[in-house]
Formats: structure tokens, sequence, C-alpha cells
């Protein structure tokens, strides 16, 4: 059994390496993002509270979170371990999780922490963009299209970006991440639980290290 936490700033690569994580270790990648909205979606009676301060613009708070994600580990398919990418965000949450996952018999056994310096995550997520037809996606500094303006996949030349992709709010987020992950990370330090990676490798170097801590533990 192998239960795991990725983590990373936005844009490291946390997202496409739980995938192929999963599949290795066949174990569910969690995302909270995810698992709140289909909360929310399927109008349960957390879910209900967790958009009622989604609603007002207010962060849902840390134990309304923390109540989703163990709800959502508590499942069938987490039995043989589970991937949490985007949470825990802070110490706080880190000690939470702890003591909550102690009440369903269950603790972290590895965390895997991709480092990446912030002009690369600028490059990785300002320089993206998307097909409107199909959605395939792109990068301006890493991943053309083969032919100028013209999508590989379905020929169209509308393309658009996210409003939030932009450098301003992408600074903004890392300040934030860097300001909450430095006492989580030390959390775990002296926990011995976390191995650091190399996040500006290819994603196939990447996941061979990755992979290698994860069979030696």
């Amino acid at each position: 059994m192998k239960n795991i936490i990725l983590l990373g700033p936005p844009g490291s690569g946390k997202g496409t390496q739980s995938i192929e994580i999963s599949k290795f270790l066949e174990i569910p990648a969690l995302s909270t993002g995810e698992a709140l909205r289909s909360e929310v979606d399927a109008k349960t009676e957390i879910g209900n509270l967790a958009k009622s301060y989604m609603t007002e613009g207010k962060l849902v708070p840390d134990q309304v979170v923390l109540d989703i994600v163990k709800l959502r580990i508590s499942q069938k398919d987490c039995q043989y371990g589970f991937i949490l990418d985007g949470f825990p965000r802070n110490y706080n949450q880190a000690l939470m999780l702890e003591k909550s996952l102690m009440s369903i018999d269950k603790k972290i056994d590895l965390v895997l922490n991709f480092e990446i310096n912030d002009e690369e995550v600028i490059k990785r997520i300002s320089g993206r963009f998307f097909c409107k037809k199909c959605g395939a996606i792109y990068n301006r500094y890493f991943k053309k299209t083969i032919k100028e303006n013209i999508c590989d996949i379905c020929n169209s030349n509308e393309f658009a970006s996210r409003s939030d992709d932009n450098e301003f709010t992408i600074k903004s987020r890392l300040k934030v991440y860097h300001d909450s992950t430095k006492e989580l990370i030390e959390y775990y330090q002296k926990k011995d639980l976390i191995y650091s990676f190399d996040a500006v490798k290819s994603s196939t170097l990447l996941l061979e290290d990755l992979l290698k801590v994860i069979k030696n533990n």
C-alpha cells in the first residue's frame, strides 16, 4: 500500500506525473479540486456547504476541504493506496490530515516534492494556449504548432489562452505557494517522508526518478 502526496508549484508537472504514477501503482490520483466539485455537483450536504463559501467568493475552510478529502479516501478504490495532488497546501492542513487519516487507520507513506524555478513556471504557464475547436494544448516556448497558427489535430486556426495565465497572476500564485509550503516541507522533512526532484527535467526522465524512489520505499 502506498499513500502519496505530491507537492509542487503550479506548472511543475504534478498533474501529468500523478496520472502516470496512478497507472503504475494502480491506485487513484485524487485532485482536491475535482473531489470538491464532485460533491458540489452531487448536491451532498458537504457539497452544499462548500458551495455556500464558493458562491460568496470565500475560500472553502480547511476543515470542509479535509472532510471532502477524507470522504473520498474512504471509498473502496482507495483501499490499496491513493495519490493526493494539491493537498495539503500548508502546515495546518498537514496536521489536520494526519489526525484525520489516523481515525481511519491510514497514514502518509511518501511525499514527492517537485522543485522548479519561478522563471520556468512563468514560461510554462504564460506560454500556454489551446485550440478553441478541439482543446489541444500548446506552448509558445516549448510546444508550438507544427504549422504556424494551424492546430496539429484539427487544422483550426482559432486559439485562445486562459485569462489567469498571465505573468502577474502567476507571480501572485507562486508567492502564495512559497509562503504556505515552506513550513509544510520542513514538517515532512522532520518525518523523513519527503523526496525532492528536479521538475525542469523532461517528463520521461522525471517519471523515472519518481518511480525509482517509489519502488525503494
